[in-house]
């Protein structure tokens, strides 16, 4: 059963993440321009002068953000936001989006049309300084995610309702063609974030169901875990024994939201999950 991790309401809640060494999840409201957290049982938070979305964990007092630029490195004791790259900051219409840090130590982030149009958005790996295009033309990236092995990648278009994979190289790089993992259009679900427990099974927050479902390597719906916001965006394994999630939600669409939209949520999956990466700058 879901519960309530923070009241706080987010506009567009995104981009959860355990922090091994602080004990200590984060998370965005992108259209409020901050990064929230909890310490010790006290709200914190960072805000930006633009929307960010996601994050990896470098050490234990900074972060390395995507955000409407780029990437920046963001000190959680002083809360200044250092310039890591420089990505599409010469195109205003876009932002960053989901994203998150792979087994090798690089970082994912996609990007994408404020009005989500049509092929605006792209997704991007930094890794060892080093930036790439990987995927090109995708209207709303999401999903991505990393096998328990890292030689395949996740991520998903929620506009088109597909989820790909895509092979990777020992160093993290696609290699091959990507494969279509799961339609979900026939299923009526639109794919937003996600992230892999231990076990390979993929665990993807379903935009409008108020839910986050498990698929098997298979493709196949293996659980289903409720929360009470329509929109769940982004879930995150942590924990001191990562057997616990976070939910981020959003209202963002929701013509007349109830308290219980744009909160973050709390729940307990059946399986636990896997320590997310320190990404290697």
């Amino acid at each position: 059963m879901a519960e309530i991790h923070d009241e706080r309401i987010c506009e567009l809640g995104e981009g959860p993440l355990w922090h091994p060494e602080r004990g200590q999840y984060f998370w965005f409201d992108i259209l409020g321009c901050r990064l929230l957290s909890r310490d010790q049982g006290f709200a914190r938070e960072w805000r930006f002068g633009q929307m960010a979305s996601a994050a990896g964990w470098v050490d234990r007092d900074h972060l390395l953000i995507a955000h409407e630029q780029g990437l920046g490195l963001l000190d959680l004791t002083s809360g200044e936001l250092e310039p890591a790259a420089a990505i599409e900051a010469d195109c205003p219409e876009t932002r960053s989006n989901d994203g998150r840090a792979d087994r090798q130590g690089g970082f994912w982030f996609g990007t994408m049309g404020k009005g989500a149009e049509p092929g605006a958005g792209a997704v991007y790996r930094y890794y060892r300084g080093e930036i790439r295009r990987v995927v090109d033309r995708i209207t709303i990236p999401n999903a991505i995610c990393f096998s328990p092995a890292g030689e395949t990648a996740y991520f998903a278009d929620t506009k088109e309702q597909k989820i790909w994979t895509q092979p990777l190289d020992p160093q993290g790089w696609p290699r091959d063609e990507r494969r279509l993992f799961l339609d979900c259009g026939p299923l009526g679900l639109s794919p937003d974030g996600a992230v892999t427990d231990c076990e390979g099974a993929l665990w993807v927050a379903c935009w409008g169901a108020g839910a986050v479902i498990r698929f098997g390597p298979d493709g196949r719906q293996k659980d289903r875990l409720g929360v009470g916001g329509r929109h769940s965006s982004c879930p995150a394994f942590g924990g001191a024994e990562l057997d616990e999630m976070l939910v981020t939600t959003a209202r963002e669409g929701i013509e007349h939201p109830d308290a219980a939209q744009g909160v973050t949520y709390l729940v307990r999956p059946s399986v636990k999950g896997l320590p997310e990466p320190r990404v290697i700058l």
